[in-house]
């Protein structure tokens, strides 16, 4: 159709819209020569894109929601160099089509664009341009559309760029410092422009000076053009103070959208930035309802707080809830709590009783989560604390797991490993203690067996001495003995009953009265005279032969007698004692018990063998572990060396955590030994293992009392310990069977410890800094490694050494967008600033209750001014800074 028509125009702008989608295109600047075809405003192709972008929709799709930012622009040839250079502007849609055409007329001062198909130049200089645009700018700040803008130098190396026309002097005769960036040549990359080589050795120091970078785009002479080369930007709106900030901050909002291939030819990046964050854990969204809440309100919609995938910042005065929000959802998801105890306690405090009082709700968005799932799974945030890195660059354990993750190939191995070197030492704890069990078990089982043994053998030599002949004769003794006591007892009975009978008197009796015949009386007389006559006899013959029983039994007596004094003599002869005699009956019980306690004794044993075997082969299962976590850890130091570029030093000491060992040799309670412990060099300490294969080398024949070697010569495996002939005396006394396996199974850890070069060149150890540089050397490793879990830091300035902070922590904070969400509550302009926040979340509180201020990016005039204000404490003393240091 006919460009100079409305109509034609408009079917152009969809057309054009209609293929920047297709290519996937969502930032645009639109560039021509001339922003109209005609002599009309509505001859703008320009306008008409912009119009339709922010109004119009294609099959009812609105085009704003498929391309986030249009930005309307011209491309004047300036009046500067051999042939004129251009210039590439764009704006703000806010600046209005007719403010717009009427920039770029007194750009050009009414000068035409084209003459007979040529590219004219404006008759101003680029100073004259600039000022004209800056003037058309301030003008705008005084009205409700104010709208701001970018330069940026096209094909700056070729015909019509500023180096091509003007030379090595561009610097010099271009205000080059108004432009945000330079574009690269299609056939050109930016690590192919280097400092050694022209224009590299003086245009990369100015562009580090003023925040410039390099970038790709299409100079499309038609629409299959758009996207042929592009370049990949961060934006927070689609403004062009975004796009000013996507520059400025070119290491974290810019990427290259090219590399070469193998035959040397460009090709889009294979890992194209996921602008959906689809994978990786992140925490869009926190909202908080709940009247009882600290940030409940009162109201019933609470409080919501946007968060960015990559780094977000949490800013506002004392006491406006920066630490409550942080503890808060750290309670919230059940994150890993401080080991500290007190920390711990403010944490939770902070996160029950304020955040989340009253039973408030607290609901959390996670695009890339199943949100079904307990909230740790959705977030697996790892929080810190304003004290806790202090406390973690102390421990060793905490230095190991981060190096372990600063190299991803090693980082699954090296925590199987950690997690089989744990189960083994309580293996070799548990089997040790096993082992003293058993060795005590043995030793009972060997006691009964030998007690066992001997009776056997008591009672072999008993029948071998005629211990049988002398049991038959104390038998035989007994039993006369027996029946002479009987006899003296019937003895007794009969002696009582004839006393009974003489005792008895019979009266006479008055036969007329009683009836009864005086002769019967005197029969019964005689009678008891009869009968007392007969107990007389028998108690007499019964006393002989009483008597007789006696010398009987006498006789067996002194016949026994005289056969144990044999059996005695005998029982001597064999080195037993006589006494054993009366334990006949408990030894045979014994020996009769042999053959169960041999075999007990048996199983017993072999229990403890197996034991040994499984605890052998465990000690060496985790030697070699240890070699090949060490191998592992080696290979994590060089790539220490090669990240940080030699500025952080990782370093091990084998064995280097003696808490172990410490507690195990001064639970022997022996002075000597405490004393030899802790006058040994801290560094220099044996190991455990160290100590164990010493003794259970062969010892010496003697140990003398002092010197190096054993009276006999022999060299004590000892000594090389730094122990005196004393000391070694008692170190093996008290060094029992049972206490050199539970040394055995001790491991002193390794210890890794990180160093940080000086200014001089020299390296100082961790625990040798301020506790700002130890804090940002372990927050730079933190952020280093390659754990995709968000990490939540409270406050990190408090500890943080300011040029450490620039020099490192900064650039590597940059390096994680794109691979892990960061949130920093902060009052630290450097970190929210030149961190460039993706998304700057300010607190305020009245009263009890904190609320959200400003939530946005600093291109945001309202995040801007309030980061102005809280932390770099307000524009007067950012600028009486300024002055003071004279930049």
């Amino acid at each position: 159709g006919d460009l100079r028509e409305a109509d034609t125009i408009r079917s152009y702008a969809r057309h054009f819209l209609r293929a920047a989608v297709s290519k996937g295109l969502q930032v645009l600047g639109v560039t021509p020569h001339s922003p109209r075809t005609g002599t009309t405003p509505e001859s703008s192709a320009v306008w008409a894109i912009v119009e339709e972008w922010n109004t119009g929709e294609d099959d009812g799709n609105p085009w704003r929601e498929r391309i986030y930012a249009v930005f309307p622009g011209f491309e004047p040839n300036i009046n500067v160099g051999r042939k004129g250079v251009h210039v590439l502007f764009l704006f703000d849609p806010e600046i209005g089509r007719d403010r717009y055409l009427s920039l770029y007329d007194a750009v050009m001062d009414g000068r035409e664009p084209w003459r007979h198909s040529a590219l004219q130049a404006t008759p101003r200089n680029a100073g004259d341009v600039f000022t004209t645009v800056d003037r058309r700018q301030a003008e705008s700040a005084q009205s409700a559309s104010e709208w701001r803008y970018i330069a940026l130098a096209p094909h700056f190396q070729r015909n019509h760029g500023v180096l091509r026309e003007i030379g090595s002097r561009v610097l010099e005769r271009f205000p080059c410092s108004r432009l945000s960036g330079y574009e690269l040549g299609d056939d050109k990359l930016q690590s192919e422009i280097v400092r050694s080589k022209k224009p590299g050795n003086f245009l990369l120091p100015f562009m580090d000076e003023h925040r410039q970078a390099f970038f790709h785009a299409s100079d499309a002479y038609s629409i299959d053009d758009l996207g042929q080369r592009h370049t990949w930007l961060k934006l927070g709106t689609p403004r062009v103070e975004a796009l000013r900030q996507a520059f400025v901050a070119r290491e974290s909002r810019m990427r290259a959208g090219f590399e070469r291939d193998s035959d040397g030819n460009l090709q889009e990046i294979p890992n194209a930035p996921d602008v959906a964050v689809s994978e990786r854990p992140w925490l869009k969204r926190a909202h908080v309802v709940g009247a009882g809440s600290f940030f409940g309100g009162g109201g019933s919609h609470g409080a919501q707080f946007p968060l960015s995938p990559d780094l977000t910042c949490i800013i506002g005065g004392s006491m406006t809830g920066k630490s409550t929000l942080l503890d808060g959802l750290r309670v919230h998801v059940g994150a890993e709590m401080p080991k500290d105890e007190s920390t711990r306690r403010q944490v939770e405090t902070r996160g029950t009783q304020v955040f989340a009082a009253g039973a408030a709700t607290v609901k959390l968005d996670c695009p890339s989560a199943d949100p079904t799932a307990p909230p740790l799974e959705q977030w697996p945030a790892l929080f810190f604390t304003q004290n806790e890195l202090q406390r973690l660059s102390q421990e060793t354990s905490a230095v190991a797991e981060i190096l372990a993750r600063l190299a991803p190939s090693e980082t699954a191995g090296i925590q199987q490993r950690d997690v089989r070197l744990r189960d083994l030492d309580d293996r070799l704890r548990r089997t040790a203690r096993e082992l003293a069990g058993l060795d005590a078990k043995v030793a009972e089982a060997e006691q009964a067996f030998d007690r066992a043994t001997a009776a056997r053998n008591e009672l072999k030599a008993f029948a071998e001495v005629g211990v049988d002949k002398l049991q038959q004769a104390a038998r035989d003794r007994q039993h006369w003995k027996d029946a002479g006591e009987s006899a003296e007892v019937v003895l007794s009975d009969i002696r009582r009953a004839s006393s009974g009978v003489r005792g008895i008197e019979i009266s006479g009796l008055d036969d007329g009265t009683t009836g009864i015949p005086a002769t019967e009386i005197v029969e019964l007389r005689e009678r008891q005279a009869q009968l007392d006559e007969k107990f007389q006899t028998v108690e007499r013959e019964w006393g002989e032969w009483s008597c007789e029983v006696a010398r009987i039994a006498g006789s067996l007596a002194e016949r026994q007698g005289e056969i144990r004094v044999e059996v005695e003599r005998a029982l001597a002869e064999r080195g037993l004692s006589a006494a054993k005699l009366r334990q006949v009956q408990e030894i045979n019980r014994q020996a009769s018990l042999l053959p169960s306690y041999e075999a007990h004794l048996d199983q017993t044993r072999d229990q403890l063998r197996k034991s040994e075997r499984a605890f052998g082969r465990a000690r060496k299962e985790r030697r070699a572990a240890v070699e090949l976590q060490r191998e592992a850890f080696d290979r994590v130091i060089v790539e220490v060396e090669r990240v940080f570029g030699g500025r952080i030093h990782a370093r091990r000491i084998d064995n280097g955590d003696h808490a172990p060992l410490e507690t195990f040799l001064l639970g022997l309670k022996q002075r000597g030994i405490s004393r030899w412990w802790n006058d040994l060099d801290v560094d220099n300490r044996p190991s455990p293992q160290d100590i164990s294969d010493r003794l259970e080398q062969k010892p010496p024949l003697s140990i003398a009392d002092s010197g190096s070697t054993s009276q006999t010569g022999v060299i004590d495996p000892l000594d090389g310990l730094g122990m005196s002939g004393v000391v070694r005396t008692t170190f093996r006394e008290a060094l029992t069977r049972a206490r050199r396996r539970e040394l055995a199974a001790l491991r002193c850890p390794d210890r890794y410890f990180l160093e940080l070069r000086m200014d001089d060149g020299s390296y100082r150890r961790l625990d040798e800094l301020s506790g700002g540089q130890r804090v940002s050397v372990l927050l730079s490793l933190l952020l280093e490694t390659e754990d995709k879990r968000p990490l939540v830091i409270d406050q990190p300035e408090d500890e943080l050494d300011n040029r450490f902070l620039f020099e490192t922590v900064l650039p590597a904070l940059k390096r994680l967008k794109g691979r892990r969400q960061v949130i920093v509550a902060t009052h630290n302009a450097n970190i929210v600033v030149n961190g460039d926040a993706d998304m700057v979340i300010q607190l305020e509180a009245t009263a009890n209750r904190g609320h959200v201020a400003q939530a946005g990016t600093i291109e945001d005039p309202g995040v801007r001014n309030a980061i102005v204000r809280t932390v770099d404490g307000g524009e007067e003393a950012f600028r009486l800074r300024r002055r003071k240091y004279g930049f």
